[in-house]
């Protein structure tokens, strides 16, 4: 295996390991945040929880 081939084998591990760790991980971090969002109103005082008014 030539130089170049080797140079190019060390770069697609990097790109491996954010595919295999780092995107499921940050997929399943945005999933708890958005989760955690919509469930936030279960804490809010009810007037508050409430749609807004219109007038």
């Amino acid at each position: 295996m030539g130089q170049r081939a080797r140079m190019a084998f060390r770069g697609f591990g990097a790109v491996q390991f954010f595919r295999s760790t780092l995107l499921p991980a940050a997929i399943v971090l945005l999933f708890g945040l958005a989760l955690f969002a919509v469930s936030a109103r279960i804490w809010l005082p009810g007037d508050m929880a409430a749609p807004a008014p219109i007038s």
